[in-house]
């Protein structure tokens, strides 16, 4: 190839190259699609927002470890209320997990945390047999049990979970099909009907929104 045909093609290089460079870095600086945040929020200062966050707690898991908020620091979760004899809406919503379970296990910064309503019954022993009920092999899914009192009052003040008046005594009993999802901040990005599929679908594509979140914001400060 002469000259002229080296130049000729040149040419026709450099605005390619443009166009290609100018929709790699308009698609780097889009924009992602967010998830809302839930709860009573507070303007703390002009352009200063405090959302609801997820208060501290402490329990016992089917490792016979505690978990608290830290066990869940820089981790988005999953977070349910069930009790191992339901026959009802919990083996629904603990098949469903296994989907959420099976579709995150690689993503180490993904968790799901459900908690009893029957503390008195299921002791660790019987959340490590449900657990493996559901094929769970490692502490991605821990299933806690503690004080009934403060079960309750988590799944009421702490993630919204249940609106219900009761303060955790004998007589008291939550039965509450949806699921929260909680990002790393703790803070209350969603609410899911853990019976319905659709839903629990809406809830994976939303991790997977919430992980790209964190990633765009990791690049661009």
């Amino acid at each position: 190839m002469d000259s002229k045909g080296k130049y000729y093609w040149l040419l026709l290089m450099i605005p390619t190259v443009f166009i290609v460079w100018f929709f790699i870095t308009k698609n780097e600086q889009k924009p992602i699609r967010t998830l809302a945040y839930f709860g009573r929020k507070k303007t703390i200062q002009k352009g200063d927002t405090n959302y609801h966050t997820v208060k501290p707690f402490c329990f016992i898991d089917q490792y016979n470890e505690k978990v608290t908020e830290e066990t869940v620091k820089g981790k988005i979760y999953v977070t349910d209320f069930f009790f191992t004899t339901c026959q009802s809406i919990c083996p629904l919503m603990s098949n469903q997990l296994e989907r959420v379970y099976k579709t995150f296990s690689n993503e180490s910064s993904v968790m799901i945390l459900s908690h009893t309503v029957e503390p008195e019954i299921d002791s660790i022993e019987i959340l490590m047999q449900y657990a493996k009920l559901h094929n769970v092999t490692n502490k991605k899914w821990l299933f806690v049990t503690g004080d009934k009192k403060h079960l309750y009052d988590m799944a009421r003040t702490g993630y919204l979970l249940n609106n219900e008046t009761g303060n955790g005594d004998s007589e008291d009993f939550i039965h509450t099909q949806n699921f929260a999802l909680v990002d790393k901040e703790r803070h209350l990005r969603g609410f899911y009907d853990g019976t319905d599929t659709a839903e629990v679908s809406r809830l994976i594509t939303d991790i997977k929104l919430l992980l790209e979140e964190y990633a765009y914001n990791e690049k661009h400060p």
